[in-house]
């Protein structure tokens, strides 16, 4: 069993894209946004891929997560019995002392967020926070892309 580890944060300038090792365009949908179990198919770049995630700690910055890579073709079949509402967004990787960011920049009817994850080995690790990190929002369920598909940053 994996468990994910993150932190999340608001992004207050584009400074990052100077900073960014590298960029894809993400496209996904939710065929259960249930936080006991959240089951999302993903294009990320051309590689497809089916996401299951548990439901979160306490502190919400950890849970199980089981992710495999799938055809492109088969992640495009299933996003046509998603729930209602994709995300599209871009995703920036920051480099930041031993850690990456990764910085998504969404679209549609979420455009204007930017929200900075970072992947941790543990929820005490230290890390460095760039200038551009703002407000620390993990564990508020807003801004979990399975919530921003049926609520989106547009209509808050």
């Amino acid at each position: 069993m994996a468990q994910e580890i993150e932190r999340k944060f608001l992004v207050t300038s584009d400074a990052f894209k100077n900073e960014a090792a590298r960029q894809m365009r993400i496209t996904q949908g939710y065929l259960s946004s249930v936080p006991e179990r959240t089951v999302r198919v993903r294009i990320k770049g051309d590689k497809g891929y089916i996401t299951i995630k548990g439901v979160g700690s306490a502190s919400g910055a950890s849970r199980y997560e089981w992710e495999k890579e799938i055809p492109v073709t088969e992640v495009e079949e299933l996003l046509k019995i998603c729930e209602p509402g994709v995300i599209d967004k871009t995703r920036y990787e920051v480099k930041s002392g031993k850690f990456t960011f990764e910085v998504d920049e969404f679209y549609g009817e979420n455009q204007g967020l930017v929200v900075a994850e970072i992947e941790l080995s543990s929820e005490g690790d230290q890390f460095e926070k760039p200038e551009w990190l703002g407000e620390e929002v993990t564990g508020d369920a807003r801004f979990y892309n399975s919530m921003l598909m049926k609520n989106p940053y547009t209509k808050w």
